[in-house]
């Protein structure tokens, strides 16, 4: 689908939709402020008794009556709105495309692969629960405006983060050491709630060489200061490093860093984001000026933001069972030029589920030449499945749509010049691999052509995963309400029993959790999949990083996941 600006055909129909869209706000705005007046967090709860504040039984009674009262006053003029808005939904496209100038040009993202046929594309998926402020409180999140300023800010500060590696062989480098928190210069950051950590600075990040790959590796007993000549510089994995020779001839590189090896697969609890994330995808961005807000922030260093993406009113046309009055909640930021995109709406939703518009963005991004010079694409897929429990039978059939859309936009837009060196499916599916009531979608084809780093096999996770599923009653407890403390919680068994939401039993049948010698790792909904049939012969592809990242501590009620892949071309065969 051609990439516009405007989700609107012309100038003309976005003018009246935007007055008509203007004419409903108010109404729907007095109605937000009606429900969030009756719903309180946790986290003000405890602030009215910390304040011994006896007056919220009189602010909920005026405050009701008030925005009532506003809320019948403007129905009239929003139901002229929506006479306007309704009908234009017709002709809308199911997402608008923002294209700038992030901070790295292109041409240096692009570069190494060109150069030596490897690269690190580096991918992140994290639900926002960006709802209408009265809805986000059902999930104990409040003031989503402000939620969503500092939520881009966090990512900002995260990814535009010098990639620092240090190496300490010393007795006393068993321990974790996490470069973000250790040696990058801190300040303190914008906080929401019970969020009071502190992250590096953007303008901090930007003095230093974002193109800095740092590997430190001190005597044990030195004590001089370490300078430019301790520091071998190696390539940044912005799409144009290299792998790191000394972390392979040294196994406690990984450890040291953060990084731990168990098995096949290279895992992380990370404080922040991964530094230089290529794709970014979110999930529940429902609220339109959250949605702006998001994309004014993180222009900063993704140059091709797709937004409000989904559809609105009834689709098809002409059937008021399928109305949707939010978008999907889909929110895709990218480092590399959108070549296609395209958008699907589940139609088998039911329930809550039915009022938004939850689908699959399906794109195909350029990453730039190979050394034959053959263009080099990459496929990218992001979803929301089916959210109540119970009823996997639906996020099963959604999860068949998935695989069948996938590969009709791979087959309509594959070229016979181009090689793909990725194609990743990611987002909140709604299910996790341990609790029994789940066991349909654990099962499902799309397991057998997607490879989950975290998974073991059906019902049965690797032992060094988390959960990614908060306890919503509990998002602001001491234990997980900065980023250090949430990473420190995941990191103890113990602790995550009490922070992690539980398996979801079956009907009538006891839960048996977990099985004997397994770890409690609680549920985790939150995907990054990749597939290896699907690109180019001449790739191989190497799990470089798995990360579980707790930066979004108070902000919302889940973990975000990320994964780095490592992809080399052989360049012998790059013509076949």
């Amino acid at each position: 689908m051609a990439l516009q600006a405007s989700a609107f055909p012309n100038g003309f129909v976005a003018a009246i939709h935007a007055v008509g869209w203007a004419f409903i706000v108010p109404c729907f705005w007095f109605l937000d402020r009606l429900i969030a007046v009756c719903k309180s967090t946790t986290l003000e709860k405890s602030q009215r008794l910390e304040q011994e504040c006896y007056l919220r039984p009189l602010e909920v009674f005026f405050g009701s009556i008030t925005f009532f009262i506003l809320f019948l006053a403007t129905a009239p003029l929003a139901f002229l709105g929506f006479l306007l808005w309704a009908p234009l939904q017709a002709c809308r496209r199911p997402f608008s495309y923002h294209r700038g100038m992030p901070s790295l040009p292109e041409k240096a993202t692009n570069k190494g692969f060109e150069l030596t046929g490897k690269a690190s594309f580096v991918f992140a998926s994290a639900n926002l629960c960006l709802l209408p402020d009265s809805l986000a409180r059902f999930n104990n999140l409040a003031n989503t405006q402000r939620r969503a300023t500092a939520i881009g800010q966090c990512i900002v500060q995260g990814i535009s983060r010098p990639n620092i590696r240090i190496l300490v062989d010393s007795p006393s480098s068993c321990g974790t050491l996490s470069p973000s928190s250790s040696i990058l210069p801190t300040v303190n950051s914008p906080t929401y709630g019970a969020t009071v950590s502190q992250h590096p600075d953007p303008a901090e990040m930007h003095d230093l060489n974002l193109n800095s790959n740092i590997d430190c590796v001190p005597n044990d007993d030195t004590k001089e200061p370490l300078n430019e000549s301790t520091f071998p510089l190696l390539n940044s994995n912005r799409n144009s490093n290299q792998q790191d020779q000394s972390s392979q001839q040294n196994p406690r590189a990984l450890s040291s860093q953060g990084l731990r090896q168990q098995s096949d697969v290279p895992w992380e609890i990370s404080p922040l984001f991964p530094a230089n994330v290529d794709i970014l995808c979110l999930e529940e961005v429902f609220d339109k000026r959250a949605a702006r807000k998001l994309t004014n922030i993180l222009k900063l260093e993704f140059g091709h933001i797709l937004y409000d993406i989904g559809v609105y009113a009834c689709q098809p046309p002409c059937r008021c069972s399928s109305f949707k009055f939010f978008n999907s909640g889909l929110f895709l930021a990218s480092r590399f030029p959108v070549l296609e995109a395209q958008y699907h709406c589940f139609p088998n939703s039911r329930g809550e589920d039915a009022l938004a518009a939850k689908g699959l963005l399906s794109v195909k991004v350029l990453i730039g030449k190979n050394q034959k010079q053959k263009r080099v694409v990459g496929y990218f897929n992001c979803t929301h499945l089916h959210a109540p429990e119970g009823e996997g039978e639906i996020r099963c059939i959604q999860l068949k749509m998935v695989t069948k859309w996938i590969a009709e936009f791979q087959a309509a837009n594959k070229q016979p010049d181009e090689d793909v060196v990725f194609d990743v499916l990611c987002g909140d599916f709604n299910f996790d691999n341990c609790s029994p009531d789940d066991h349909q979608e654990q099962s499902h084809s799309v397991f057998e052509e997607y490879k989950d780093p975290c998974r073991a096999g059906p019902g049965k996770e690797k032992p060094w995963v988390t959960g990614t599923l908060l306890e919503q009653p509990t998002l602001y407890e001491e234990d997980v309400n900065t980023p250090e403390n949430l990473q420190r919680t995941l990191e103890s068994e113990d602790l995550r029993k009490r922070f992690i939401a539980p398996p979801v039993p079956k009907a009538d049948s006891p839960l048996v959790y977990p099985e004997t010698d397994q770890p409690w790792i609680g549920r985790r909904i939150d995907y990054i999949l990749y597939r290896e049939s699907s690109i180019s012969k001449q790739c191989q592809t190497e799990i470089e990083e798995v990360t579980f990242i707790t930066q979004l501590a108070g902000l919302t009620d889940h973990i975000p996941v990320g994964l780095k892949l490592n992809v080399v071309m052989d360049s012998d065969s790059a013509d076949e």
